[in-house]
């Protein structure tokens, strides 16, 4: 099992890559937005984070640009989308990482009232996506979303995208399986339809009402319920801790408490 945290892509990349490594994580999962993580940055400095990840002993996952609309109806910005993320996929191999996050289309504005056809767009682009990956090498983990995407929040629409792409992976996310399903129906139906898929976690609490990256134990996710099920699975891969308060010791607590319920 490898933990990992995520940059903040307002600061400097080397500037985080430092912080994670002295927070005592094994990888850092780079989100790859602007200002301070656009493709072309990271690009053009590829060589020094690649010596900066190396002296760190830190590992890399990427996270492909979250800002995009890959499922848009208009046709330019859906292109423009899939450019980022393509030029996003070069980036992650040419610094060496071994597996991207990627969200699904989202659907906006007009295209909730035509779906099927934003759907089919996003899927599309999606083909284009998952291909580069492949070619680069690189292991796609595809990212349950929350109600207020417009899809790809629920288990059953994620059976289209795995009979779609028999080699995709998923990358589970606590937080957002949790948004308008306090119960925990939502994270349960994932992990016993899908939990044979997950290559990688996103850890994180909330309420149930938004997606507040807070601390596991500090809002009402059963995380107990979740590793023992993620266990029986076999899982043994990355997990990430999207705890976002800005307190590094509730990063290191996070992944104290999450060792000590895997350990149980």
């Amino acid at each position: 099992m490898q933990y990992g945290a995520m940059n903040f892509p307002i600061e400097p990349v080397l500037a985080e890559i430092d912080r994670i490594a002295d927070l005592g994580f094994d990888y850092l999962e780079l989100a790859m937005d602007p200002p301070m993580a656009h493709h072309a940055s990271l690009y053009a400095a590829r060589t020094d984070i690649r010596q900066a990840l190396k002296d760190s002993g830190l590992d890399l996952i990427c996270h492909l640009p979250t800002f995009v609309s890959i499922a848009d109806l208009t046709e330019s910005i859906r292109r423009a989308s899939v450019e980022e993320m393509e030029h996003s996929l070069q980036a992650a191999a040419a610094l060496g990482a071994s597996k991207v996050v990627l969200h699904p289309g989202a659907i906006r504005g007009m295209g909730h009232f035509v779906e099927d056809e934003a759907r089919f767009y996003g899927l599309q682009s999606l083909d284009a996506i998952i291909h580069l990956a492949a070619e680069l090498a690189l292991t796609p983990c595809i990212e349950n979303m929350f109600p207020g995407y417009g899809a790809y929040y629920e288990a059953e629409e994620f059976a289209v995208l795995f009979e779609r792409y028999p080699d995709l992976r998923m990358t589970l996310d606590s937080g957002h399986a949790h948004i308008g399903a306090a119960d925990g129906s939502r994270l349960r139906r994932f992990v016993q339809h899908f939990g044979q898929r997950v290559d990688h976690v996103h850890i994180s609490d909330n309420s149930g009402q938004a997606d507040e990256h807070l601390p596991p134990g500090m809002g009402s996710i059963d995380f107990q319920w979740l590793v023992k099920s993620l266990k029986s699975t076999g899982f043994d891969a990355t997990v990430t801790f999207e705890v976002f308060t800005g307190n590094p010791a509730d990063l290191e607590n996070s992944r104290a408490r999450f060792q000590k319920w895997w350990a149980l």
